[in-house]
């Protein structure tokens, strides 16, 4: 069985989220990322992974896959009949590496990150002044269509609901960018989008507590 390593809201809930689209069994193993430790048993989570980020995904012959973009590729071609990645070789499944890159460089790892991590001791200010371009992208090419890619769900469209959900907390409202808006509220209609955010908002809220 796969195990995916995670901690609530971060981008491990992107895999959260294709491993539920995919209809896969897998364990889940919660990590605390500022103690680096395995909730589980209070192993070192760096013993599993030297990056000590999630995802971890712990595959059934024991390899591990980290980052995001390969980690969900990975799910998505377990069971390919679900289609949450084009095949190899269409050009579809290289607007999907274009998403996923996109999202990861320009959203998850200028902005996000920084914005969660860092003091704002004014190095955060080049981040915010550029992320309402950033996001004009993904809102452009979101007028008139329903997903990223094709003509259905993909992992990439896992990987920027978990991106606009966290963009709130982060300050931005992306009331201003309604074809996002309206996207995320359309991806959060989805079963098992609706499940995995619950899932991982009470964990964190236990956390928290």
């Amino acid at each position: 069985m796969l195990q995916l390593y995670f901690s609530p809201m971060a981008c491990s809930l992107a895999s959260r989220i294709a491993l539920m689209e995919a209809g896969l069994d897998a364990r889940y193993h919660q990590v605390h990322l500022l103690t680096k430790k395995v909730v589980d048993d209070e192993s070192d989570f760096r013993d599993l992974s030297s990056k000590g980020a999630v995802p971890v995904l712990v595959l059934e012959n024991g390899e591990r896959l980290t980052e995001c973009a390969a980690v969900l590729q990975f799910i998505a071609d377990v069971n390919p009949e679900r289609d949450l990645a084009p095949p190899a070789g269409d050009t579809d499944r290289y607007r999907l590496h274009e998403w996923l890159s996109f999202i990861g460089a320009e959203i998850h790892k200028a902005f996000l990150f920084p914005t969660f991590w860092y003091k704002d001791d004014g190095s955060l200010a080049k981040p915010r002044a550029r992320i309402a371009q950033t996001l004009s992208v993904p809102s452009a090419h979101l007028a008139g269509r329903e997903f990223l890619v094709g003509n259905s769900f993909t992992v990439a469209d896992a990987y920027l609901t978990w991106a606009l959900l966290m963009l709130r907390p982060a300050g931005v409202d992306i009331a201003q960018w309604p074809s996002l808006s309206a996207y995320l509220e359309r991806m959060q209609a989805r079963p098992a989008v609706r499940e995995a955010i619950a899932t991982e908002t009470a964990l964190r809220k236990s956390v928290a507590a």
